[in-house]
């Protein structure tokens, strides 16, 4: 992908969903939110989204 804001969105939407399944099924009774591990693998599921859609140096000409 060569435009950055898709770039961009693309990873915030991999780290938003890690969150979202990651909270999901949880309850109250378990203390309910995220916890620390789903965090870093948002932030892991973000980085590397960004780095899968990195343009490649070698373009076809």
């Amino acid at each position: 992908m060569k435009d950055r804001g898709m770039r961009t969105a693309v990873a915030v939407l991999a780290g938003l969903a890690v969150i979202y399944f990651g909270s999901r099924g949880r309850s109250a009774d378990d203390g309910g939110g995220v916890s620390g591990g789903v965090v870093i693998l948002a932030v892991l599921a973000a980085a590397l989204a960004w780095h899968l859609t990195k343009p490649s140096d070698t373009a076809a000409k």
